[in-house]
């Protein structure tokens, strides 16, 4: 059998360890030279696909794909655009197959989040149809923690770790200045529908913080919320709240909703902190400081879990062993044996079973009272932000990786985004 060449792409918003992936995808590639020829990354994730805007990362040494590693970020640059049914977006879905016959693409390893495995389903069918098939394998990416049958997403515990500890320490500082100045801080995370990552923050109960958490999975409810924030001031002197984005009043209305849309139809959502804090403010008469964690919690690569970078490494790596194994529309999974100590390994789940599924913050992880977490969610969050995994540092800095991302030379007409 001829060697193919592969195509890897970022989709989505993009995370401290997603180049991890990336590095697992084209170091286990380059292992097996007499099924994968080349290894082309699209510039700008699937829209480098569509406009034949391909990078050949032949050209990078041995040691700069090792740097992906430890280099938060889209090494190959990411985009937020969304395929739609085959029937809306044929016109695109044929190019796609045409440009990987152009190039002589066999495999296909999307790495990315919900919308990304459902593109990366639906090439997996057209390919088929068209004469023309291509292996593709969804490479699990995404902060929110939210994709079905993996334990746990690549790019979360990392999110987990920055946010806990974040909210630790402007917990301690508000904590020193309450006696005579402010008593109330309120830290704005990501999480649209599931309350991951706002659900790492109420870990610093367990160190004696005050803290009310907002899910989404949690109506917002003024009169109980403020009640809540009263007793802890009144108790401890001042109280953090942790707010995810996709907080909501019952009627469905995010707290942070700015009346736009994103490019997946999405609605845009930021400012969930701000008014948080003037609620309290106008009800208790509160000083306050509230932040946005915004792209500082999905870039901080030097604050990293070590069990996310090895994970996403891990996934990236069994992507390509499924693919030259012969595997189709399939993606690796994390596999929990143990909690303590933890054990896992990787699995393997349909596209036809991930795609279009969005995982939610269980019931039984949220407290009673809806403010907080229970024992079983800190079991489950505490190993994924376990151990650390330093980048290396150059003049106090760390040290990351540029890549040089040299074009593959084009064969194709132009094509309109």
């Amino acid at each position: 059998m001829t060697a193919k060449n592969a195509f890897y792409a970022q989709s989505g918003g993009v995370t401290a360890v997603i180049n991890a992936s990336a590095c697992g995808v084209i170091e286990t590639a380059r292992q097996h030279p007499e099924k994968i020829a080349n290894v082309y990354a699209g510039r700008n994730g699937i829209i480098g696909a569509l406009t034949e805007d391909l990078i050949d990362t032949g050209q990078e040494s041995a040691e700069n794909i090792a740097a992906l590693r430890h280099t938060p970020s889209g090494g190959f640059g990411s985009c937020r655009y969304k395929l739609k049914s085959l029937e809306a977006n044929k016109r695109e879905y044929e190019r796609l197959i045409e440009v990987f016959k152009a190039h002589d693409i066999g495999y296909f390893f999307y790495n990315g989040g919900g919308d990304s495995a459902d593109t990366c389903y639906k090439v997996s069918q057209l390919s088929e149809k068209m004469g023309f098939p291509v292996q593709a394998i969804h490479v699990p990416k995404t902060v929110d923690n939210d994709l079905p049958i993996t334990d746990n997403c690549p790019g979360f515990g990392s999110v987990a770790k920055y946010i806990a500890t974040s909210t630790l320490e402007a917990s301690f500082d508000v904590r020193s200045m309450c006696a005579t100045s402010t008593k109330l801080f309120v830290l704005e995370v990501m999480g649209r529908h599931a309350g991951w990552i706002a659900a790492a923050g109420a870990l610093v109960a367990d160190q004696g913080i005050p803290v009310v958490t907002l899910f989404p999975e949690v109506e917002f409810d003024l009169d109980r919320f403020l009640a809540a924030v009263k007793a802890r001031i009144e108790e401890h002197g001042y109280c953090s709240v942790v707010v995810s984005e996709g907080c909501h009043y019952p009627d469905g209305r995010f707290l942070a909703e700015q009346g736009t849309r994103d490019a997946f139809g999405h609605a845009q959502l930021g400012g969930a902190a701000p008014v948080v804090a003037n609620m309290v403010k106008e009800a208790l008469g509160c000083k306050f400081h509230w932040a946005v964690a915004d792209y500082l919690q999905r870039a901080a690569r030097h604050l990293a879990s070590k069990s996310d970078v090895e994970q996403a490494y891990a996934l990236g790596k069994a992507g390509v062993e499924y693919a030259v194994a012969g595997h189709n529309a399939v993606m690796p999974t994390v596999v929990r044996k143990s909690s303590n100590p933890y054990v896992w390994e990787v699995g393997e789940a349909p596209l036809s079973q991930v795609a279009n599924v969005e995982k939610f913050m269980p019931p039984d992880f949220i407290s009673e009272d809806g403010y907080g977490i229970t024992d079983k969610c800190r079991e489950y969050l505490y190993p994924l932000i376990a151990g650390e995994d330093y980048p290396p540092y150059e003049n106090g800095l760390p040290k990351y990786v540029t890549l040089e991302n040299k074009p593959v030379p084009k064969k194709l007409g132009l094509f309109d985004v």
